[in-house]
């Protein structure tokens, strides 16, 4: 343990973080990856569990052939190379919640290489936007661990085999990265991919999307690398930015006070915002890896790999341009909308039935958006039908019925989904009164009634117009349409 040492920004600012992180993410598959028990969150504990997943002696891998697809759709995303002759490897070492005494995964040839995730952040001292591709060094398939529950008993530490042989892949980036925003930001843009492609479902207080950060420090301007430290099992995109700022103080605090940096696996206390010392890191040598006698090499042909291609996704850089290039979107009403690949696919529903696309665009952000929580969305639970979204813009834009009558027709709508907004609108008394003999009458009994007004007005006091349609507005029980009501005014007030 060191003595606290207060570190000025001066000091701070003569180092840098330099950052890698390997994001593990529990594939959506219906059976574990090399067994055919299910892959299921929440079931009871030790229930989807069999004699392969528990590694009993004679048992015998088999590999998920959907695995291995969903592996090739995420490195397609990132414009990966796919790796066509594959191998699994046995990497071994001892730990309770691991049945076979190893963990099958990938060693020397991971299924994809290379690629990137292009991200958006802002600089730290100047908060100016920038954009960085955050490289990838490679993505692994492998399969995940059981689970140690250490909630039931100070003494006593529960083992959950559900978990084990649950599919994962884990993208290890370069060590590229500089910033805690920049790993937030990555961290952001691959949950929005793995769910864009149905993959993953991107829960990380569930587990299914984990983030280990590795942090070593250097002085400015150094081009070698420091010793890493690795910080383990993240659960929140906050933690994993907290985790970096917090490692980068510690390091450059230890560096100061004369101390030595240790290579070791640290966890993150979210409470207290301080990482603690689990155990020093093991080499690739202490995993001795050799190649899984059990299982076969599994090549990919062009033919399996064409396949995956026809059925990628349109992915949400190439739906943001089509949002402000065809639909005419600002980069912020794109980027909410492609956001979540439900939010969009909602909103392309909604602009094949109007040409108001600013309008379906404010709809959807603001009324929609506010009626769904995190289960609606994944679930597709809108609250009103794309068409009937559609019909009421229309209603709207025709002067049928006012901005505001239309917020009220919507809250109709929810509570009754079968019918039109038109016939709730008429239903209601929202329909605006168009008819000009009706309101030219009450334009004259409101000018009548405010002759000194009507006098200001003609000499120059032009916003009282607002005060004139406003009293035509109340004596129509606000029915009346206000731009005609407007137009009506200011031809009257011309000829009075």
């Amino acid at each position: 343990m060191v003595d606290e040492v207060l570190i000025s920004p001066e000091v701070l600012s003569q180092y840098e973080a330099v950052i890698g992180l390997e994001v593990h993410c529990q594939l959506l598959t219906q059976s574990k990856i090399f067994a055919s028990d299910a892959n299921a969150f929440g079931a009871d504990p030790n229930t989807n569990i069999s004699v392969i997943t528990l590694g009993h002696p004679g048992t015998l891998p088999k590999l998920n052939r959907k695995a291995v697809d969903y592996a090739i759709r995420m490195g397609l995303a990132c414009g990966s190379t796919i790796t066509r002759h594959n191998v699994f490897a046995r990497k071994n070492y001892f730990y309770p919640d691991l049945p076979k005494g190893y963990q099958l995964s990938q060693d020397k040839g991971p299924i994809c290489v290379g690629g990137g995730i292009l991200v958006n952040v802002k600089d730290p001292i100047s908060g100016q936007p920038y954009q960085t591709t955050i490289q990838l060094h490679h993505i692994h398939l492998e399969e995940d661990a059981g689970k140690s529950i250490h909630d039931g008993d100070e003494w006593v530490t529960q083992l959950d085999y559900n978990r084990a042989g649950t599919p994962l892949i884990e993208m290890v980036t370069d060590p590229c990265l500089r910033t805690a925003d920049e790993a937030g930001q990555y961290l952001t843009e691959v949950r929005r991919l793995v769910r864009y492609l149905d993959i993953c479902d991107g829960n990380m207080e569930e587990g299914s999307l984990r983030c280990d950060v590795n942090v070593s420090i250097r002085p400015k301007g150094a081009t070698h690398l420091g010793t890493k430290v690795e910080v383990k099992n993240l659960n929140s995109i906050r933690n994993v930015m907290r985790a970096v700022d917090s490692e980068f103080l510690r390091q450059v605090e230890l560096t100061e006070s004369g101390g030595r940096i240790t290579q070791e696996t640290r966890t993150f206390d979210a409470a207290s915002g301080l990482s603690y010392a689990m155990r020093e890191k093991e080499t690739m040598n202490d995993y001795r890896y050799f190649p899984d006698p059990d299982l076969t090499p599994v090549v990919i042909s062009d033919e399996w790999l064409a396949d995956i291609q026809t059925q990628m996704p349109v992915l949400p850089a190439a739906l943001h341009q089509k949002f402000t290039t065809i639909y005419g979107l600002p980069d912020y009403d794109a980027a909410l909308l492609t956001d979540a690949k439900e939010l969009a696919e909602y909103y392309e529903a909604v602009c094949l039935h109007t040409s108001n696309y600013k309008s379906a665009s404010n709809w959807i952000m603001g009324p929609v958006k506010g009626q769904l929580n995190e289960k609606a969305l994944r679930d597709r639970q809108f609250p009103i039908p794309a068409e009937q979204l559609a019909n009421l813009i229309a209603l709207i834009d025709n002067g049928t019925i006012s901005q505001t009558a239309g917020q009220h027709v919507f809250s109709l709508m929810i509570e009754q989904p079968d019918r039109s907004p038109a016939d709730i609108a008429k239903a209601h008394g929202l329909v605006q009164n168009r008819n000009t003999d009706t309101l030219q009458t009450l334009v004259e009994e409101v000018l009548a009634a405010w002759p000194d007004k009507v006098e200001q007005y003609r000499k120059g006091k032009k916003n009282l117009l607002g005060l004139f349609v406003g009293e035509v507005m109340k004596k129509s029980k606000g029915s009346a349409d206000p731009k005609l009501v407007n137009e009506l005014l200011v031809k009257t007030l011309q000829t009075i």
